[in-house]
């Protein structure tokens, strides 16, 4: 269980994190939840860099859950190609999509039970669907760098992000759910790197007990 101290430093992380990005969010281009449901799904092992340029084109191609069915499974690995993973990506595309356009009316549905139904999506895919596209606070989103970053903060002391999500839904307040991951992805990018983090940069640096100038400053 989180003690009172936990709860109140993550808070301070929070709005630290929130001064210094203003305008963090989703990096992923959509337009409508299938579109962001497909991104997610695309953006597994592969930047987000990378999926916009991708769907960029393929949103101008397909744009509801039939036009995915409509064409070959090679057409639609063919366009993702780039991505990596593209056959398996493009089978989880079209098996979502089918459950989508035969049992919920060609809507991406607005809960996570229903979500995780569909073929290729998990927690992480559910809660970047419900968060962003729906801005329903379903749970935390747990990428590479939201679990490298609450590791490092000591939000958690797992690694299974099942686990790391549970810890930080009983720190980080829920309002600040679908917020508090985009921040971590934020500040992991410019400042919490993975190989040299950059603690001398960090407006959480005094909050951070990994801090590398903490170390420094004890011996």
């Amino acid at each position: 269980m989180p003690t009172i101290d936990d709860q109140q430093r993550t808070r301070r992380i929070i709005s630290r994190l929130k001064k210094e990005y203003p305008d963090a969010r989703c990096s992923l281009n959509y337009s409508t939840p299938l579109e962001l449901l497909i991104a997610t799904i695309l953006s597994a092992q592969c930047t987000d860099e990378r999926v916009n340029i991708v769907t960029a084109e393929l949103f101008r191609k397909y744009r509801r859950a039939e036009n995915y069915l409509s064409v070959p499974q090679e057409e639609l690995e063919a366009a993702i190609h780039s991505t990596g993973f593209f056959r398996n990506k493009a089978k989880a595309i079209q098996g979502a999509c089918r459950m989508i356009a035969e049992e919920y009316g060609g809507e991406v549905p607005n809960d996570i039970e229903k979500l995780l139904l569909l073929p290729g999506v998990a927690r992480k895919t559910a809660n970047v669907v419900l968060g962003n596209a729906f801005e329903i606070s379903s749970g935390v989103v747990v990428d590479t760098h939201v679990s490298r970053l609450a590791q490092r903060l000591q939000l958690t002391g797992h690694e299974q992000p099942e686990k790391i999500e549970r810890d930080l839904m009983a720190l980080v307040p829920r309002r600040d759910w679908i917020t508090f991951p985009h921040l971590l992805i934020a500040h992991g990018r410019k400042v919490c790197k993975a190989r040299l983090p950059l603690c001398g940069e960090c407006v959480v640096e005094k909050l951070c007990p990994s801090s590398l100038l903490r170390v420094s400053r004890e011996v």
